[in-house]
């Protein structure tokens, strides 16, 4: 059985990590963006050049430390900031301030196309996204879209509500998406569970103190639930009129 957890939840259990047991939302931060490092480097994405997508809330903020540690690796890497500065969390702001000092190249206005890049990390929104997509980072989901670079989405790709799987305006088509500790509701429903492409969940320490609203199970699971059929067995569909 795989637990789905909703917005509300995630967050819930976000804060009882940083709040209650005392893991800093930095220290969360710092193990997501490793998460999707080993990711980038054990499937072989091509790393030549790579544009990280961010907006300023706390996907941002992930975004931005999965670009200093690509950095790291002396690998050529833009940081693309989408959005008011006077929106971002003090996580993100902390981002931007420690990659500075490692010379990370920050770009504020949108390129033409992202053509030049060999993959590209969508960090634009979270899991907290509840409005239609609009200005520039309508454009910029439309101009990922548009490219045939190998896409990684962090936690959700950005225009998917986490809670129904619904594209709110425009939704980035992921090839992969890293979400933390638990899938998301959204991630399993159509079209979430098609424009997310390969899931891996990554345990980053956000643990749950409640149980969560849904689950699923899985294919193997499933054989061991449903009674077994015989060869010549028929399912018959009932409908009334």
């Amino acid at each position: 059985m795989q637990y789905l957890v909703t917005s509300s939840e995630m967050k819930h259990y976000d804060a009882y990590t940083a709040n209650k047991i005392g893991l800093p939302s930095l220290v969360l931060m710092e193990r997501a963006a490793l998460a999707v490092v080993n990711q980038l480097n054990e499937n072989g994405y091509n790393l030549n050049k790579v544009a990280v997508v961010c907006g300023y809330g706390n996907n941002g903020g992930d975004g931005i430390a999965v670009a200093r540690l690509l950095k790291l690796q002396h690998i050529d890497v833009d940081v693309y900031l989408i959005g008011q500065v006077e929106h971002a969390s003090k996580e993100t702001l902390q981002q931007i301030k420690i990659a500075q000092h490692y010379n990370i190249n920050f770009i504020t206005s949108l390129p033409k196309c992202f053509t030049e890049y060999t993959t590209i990390i969508d960090a634009i929104f979270g899991i907290g996204l509840n409005r239609i997509v609009s200005g520039d980072f309508f454009h910029a989901i439309e101009q990922i879209n548009q490219c045939d670079t190998d896409v990684l989405a962090i936690d959700i790709p950005s225009g998917l509500c986490s809670n129904t799987g619904k594209i709110l305006g425009v939704a980035v088509k992921a090839k992969q998406t890293v979400t933390f500790a638990y899938a998301k509701v959204g991630l399993s429903l159509h079209p979430g569970a098609e424009l997310a492409g390969e899931i891996t969940i990554a345990d980053i320490g956000i643990y749950a103190n409640t149980p969560a609203s849904h689950y699923t199970y899985q294919s193997n699971e499933l054989s061991k639930l449903l009674p077994q059929r015989s060869n010549n067995s028929i399912k018959v569909a009932m409908v009334k009129c």
